[in-house]
């Protein structure tokens, strides 16, 4: 990746582009316009040639930009090339659809393993990942592993987090419905279905007020 900082933003549009961009190399599409490729993806095309330009020249004027390389690029910018294991704390009713999906389209991140508490899900597999108990997570090597996925109720987050801490997991995507408090080293995405459908709810009654004011 460039050395010239990149905004949050940015890199949060990255893995749409990407996909985006395996998607038009697989049907045969060699190279695109950026506003070709912002109805593709419902964003503007200013935008996406603001993104673009903190990597340098990638397309050309006139030509637009060559699907292909700029897959390319992308894969290696967001470290595709690489397989990206990561560990599931609970084995609830979301955990067991996480492990069931594995990432299945995307070759180069896997769930390596999972922990719960229940002693009826211990020791079982559920499509090939092992459940481990809750008490061997804090004295794992978990070095190796990129992130955990949390999706333990709100009340056992903070702890669980802890836990994966202390076994060296630096990355967490975070499902529960609470604020989790780690070291500044340790990078958290959060994942709050509510707020994101209440965002969504909010969004489409926004747009219909709209239209019915015009």
């Amino acid at each position: 990746m460039s050395s010239q900082h990149v905004p949050q933003a940015t890199a949060e549009r990255l893995p749409l582009y990407y996909r985006t961009l395996q998607h038009l190399v697989t049907i045969g599409k060699t190279r695109i316009s950026s506003s070709e490729f912002g109805n593709l993806v419902q964003i503007d095309s200013t935008t996406i040639r603001k993104d673009f330009s903190y990597f340098g020249a990638l397309g050309r004027k006139g030509y637009g930009y060559d699907t292909q390389h700029l897959m390319e690029f992308l894969r290696k910018t967001l470290y595709q090339d690489e397989l990206s294991k990561v560990v599931l704390i609970g084995v609830g009713h979301l955990g067991t659809a996480l492990l069931n999906h594995n990432f299945q389209k995307n070759n180069n991140t896997k769930i390596v393993r999972a922990y719960d508490v229940d002693p009826k899900k211990i020791g079982t597999e559920i499509s090939g990942t092992e459940i481990c108990a809750m008490d061997e997570l804090a004295g794992a090597d978990n070095h190796d592993i990129t992130a955990a996925i949390l999706t333990v109720p709100a009340a056992h987050a903070q702890e669980a987090a802890d836990l994966a801490l202390a076994s060296g997991i630096r990355g967490f995507l975070n499902f529960s419905p609470t604020t989790l408090s780690l070291p500044s080293n340790v990078y958290v995405r959060h994942v709050d279905m509510t707020v994101e459908l209440q965002a969504l709810i909010y969004f489409l009654n926004h747009a219909m007020e709209q239209r019915n004011s015009q």
